[in-house]
């Protein structure tokens, strides 16, 4: 083990400086990763229109799906990579890394077979009104071709990271990025091609991503990836699943709230003066444009995410703390700049995805302005749970990821509106980011003190 510390910087290299290495480019990715739902909704929503932006908020869903799926995986198979490697045993390492590159490029398949073959009955599931129907089909009917290469390529790169290589991860989505804002606007503005023209240039970049995972898995860096590396194997898969459940279950909680949260804009936004197509393409653009700064709390947990497992499979406590202090203060810094921003200029962000009515910008100011009010300290959770997976707790990483859309905000969601209309949908999002805020900072701070004793005993020893 010993050993093993010198020859990787993850455990002797200074804190401040891995996470800089290791989180920039990954926030960069998961920021390329979020503009691409961004983009496409920037140019439907100046070519298509406000229809077209209520129609990617139905769609939503389905790439959170592709995340959650990428994530179990892809963070799984990195973290257990991370904390094998931190051991010594570089050959069990191997073995994480394979079958989980495996098993990325099988579930992606499975996931577009499904979602096309059930299309409609999905989107009228995720709370697409009849109106908007046709528009979501145009978008999700292409854009479910790419499903694969989204899985493969998001996943992959948190692989290409664990294997210390996360300038590549950036580069690779990156890349994939500027394709898809190019072809975004060939195909939409130029070519009137509408919402099959946004779907068409997302997945064009998708394929050109995964096609960089490809060509960097050939030539692995920390370890000698083989063919035996990629047979699936139960016990190793289990493991993966098992470490990147915490990661997978946030996603899939988000998809499950935007689901129940598009059904009740179209039901209470139908009993209210907005109307039932305002509230879910103002819904839409908010949640997207919060997915960018959670984007970069995300980025820093996974820039935190080797260091953490590194140092806690070789026993180095005090670097696992600090790497997470690190992050926790990053993220609640853009947090606090992101809340400012959406309580004074909520007017002029909505106004770059395009035109609309006063009532439209009038709930989408409230929108904003309420259901965001604690961004500032929404950084707490996510990091949390990242934080507890990277040191092989992953039911305490998956029960936070549940606290914040599950176990607070569906509940939260289904009597809040009851009494108050479409405004208390407006005052579900702070209370909850409230509350699993608080449950997040008390984990933590119990698995300091815990890490706190098991440093003293090492010491003793």
């Amino acid at each position: 083990m010993k050993e093993n510390e010198k020859i990787n910087p993850l455990g002797t290299a200074p804190v401040p400086k891995l996470m800089a290495s290791f989180a920039i480019p990954s926030i960069i990715g998961m920021l390329v990763s979020a503009l691409y739902n961004i983009v496409d909704q920037l140019f439907i929503g100046r070519g298509v229109g406000t229809d077209g932006n209520a129609a990617t908020n139905i769609a939503f869903p389905f790439s959170t799906l592709c995340i959650a799926a990428a994530l179990l995986l892809g963070i799984g198979g990195a973290s257990c990579f991370n904390l094998t490697m931190g051991r010594g045993d570089s050959k069990r390492a191997a073995y994480f890394a394979g079958n989980a590159l495996t098993f990325l490029a099988g579930i992606g398949v499975v996931i577009s077979a499904i979602t096309l073959i059930f299309l409609t009955p999905l989107l009228k599931l995720f709370g697409s009104p009849e109106d908007i129907l046709p528009y979501a089909k145009d978008y999700v009917a292409v854009s479910a071709i790419g499903f694969p290469f989204l899985i493969f390529s998001t996943g992959g790169g948190h692989i290409v990271r664990a294997d210390g290589s996360p300038t590549m991860t950036m580069l690779l989505n990156l890349t994939g990025a500027i394709v898809n804002i190019v072809l975004d606007a060939i195909f939409v503005l130029g070519l009137d091609w509408g919402m099959k023209g946004a779907a068409a240039a997302t997945v064009i970049g998708q394929v050109v991503s995964s096609v960089m995972v490809l060509l960097y898995i050939r030539k692995f860096k920390t370890v000698k990836l083989t063919a035996k590396h990629f047979v699936p194997q139960l016990k190793t898969i289990s493991r993966i699943c098992a470490i990147g459940m915490a990661s997978c279950f946030n996603q899939l909680a988000i998809a499950l709230v935007q689901v129940v949260l598009n059904n009740s804009l179209k039901h209470y936004g139908g009993l209210s003066i907005y109307g039932d197509t305002e509230p879910l393409a103002v819904a839409g653009i908010v949640m997207k444009v919060n997915m960018i700064v959670f984007s970069i709390v995300i980025g820093l947990s996974q820039g935190a995410q080797p260091i953490q497992s590194f140092n806690y499979g070789a026993k180095n406590y005090k670097r696992v703390k600090s790497s997470y202090i690190l992050a926790i203060a990053i993220g609640g810094g853009i947090s606090v700049v992101a809340f400012i921003l959406f309580q004074l200029i909520p007017k002029q962000i909505l106004g770059l995805f395009g035109t609309g009515t006063d009532t439209y910008f009038d709930f989408g100011c409230k929108f904003f302005r309420t259901f965001l009010f604690f961004t500032w300290l929404n950084c707490i959770q996510p990091i949390s749970s990242t934080f507890f997976t990277s040191i092989g707790k992953p039911v305490k990483g998956v029960f936070l990821s549940l606290t914040r859309q599950i176990i607070f905000f569906i509940p939260i969601l289904l009597i809040l509106p009851k009494f108050m209309g479409i405004d208390g949908i407006l005052y579900t999002g702070p209370i909850c980011d409230f509350l699993s805020g608080i449950v997040a900072a008390a984990m933590t701070i119990y698995e300091f003190r815990v890490m706190t004793k098991m440093s003293a005993q090492k010491q003793e020893v």
